[in-house]
């Protein structure tokens, strides 16, 4: 039990965990980036409104597309990192390296499949429900953040909240189809 609460991770592993997350960390950023830069060019209000008052720190002054790509690499890379820090803590360990740089790969190619499958679901998911659709589950936010188009606002939230939630389907499926294969001791 106190192995799953503090465990222990090799010298030899600690430097490839470190820099597979480190990767990881870098392909969300870029990730990020792009959702965020296409996200903005349905819905500039989603960010203005919400994402620059919640990142505001942030702002150097650049204008806003340029706060627009610090949002996505702030949004997204620690999703990345800790993403990435989950597939190596379980494929690294006791493994032939190549091997488990190789699983890791597949690993992140099902998790970013997921993410993107399912920002596009929630995009989907707002253009079937149309402008003209019943928003009263909205109505807090819009007045809130005085959103004048509602339809594109919500349709950048349900690409936001279902591309998040297809990192994690991503990861989850990625730790229960790859599994890894153990060095035998004679290796």
């Amino acid at each position: 039990m106190r192995d799953l609460l503090v465990p222990r991770i090799s010298g030899n592993d600690f430097l490839p965990m470190i820099v597979v997350a480190a990767c990881g960390a870098i392909i969300a950023a870029v990730y990020g980036v792009a959702h965020d830069q296409l996200t903005y060019s349905i819905s500039s209000e989603y960010f203005t409104e919400v994402k620059f008052k919640q990142f505001s720190y942030a702002d150097f002054g650049f204008g806003d597309r340029i706060f627009v790509c610090f949002i996505g690499v702030m949004a997204s890379c620690w999703v990345g990192m800790a993403i990435a820090w989950f597939l190596a803590r379980r494929l690294i360990p006791n493994q032939p390296r190549g091997k488990a740089i190789r699983q890791i790969g597949t690993a992140f190619a099902i998790v970013f499949g997921c993410g993107i499958l399912f920002g596009c679901l929630g995009y989907g998911y707002g253009i079937w429900r149309g402008p003209d659709a019943d928003y009263n589950e909205w109505l807090w936010a819009t007045r809130h953040y005085t959103i004048t188009d509602i339809w594109a606002f919500v349709r950048v939230a349900y690409i936001h909240n279902a591309s998040y939630l297809g990192g994690l389907v991503g990861l989850i499926t990625a730790l229960l189809v790859i599994k890894p294969v153990r060095q035998s001791k004679e290796d």
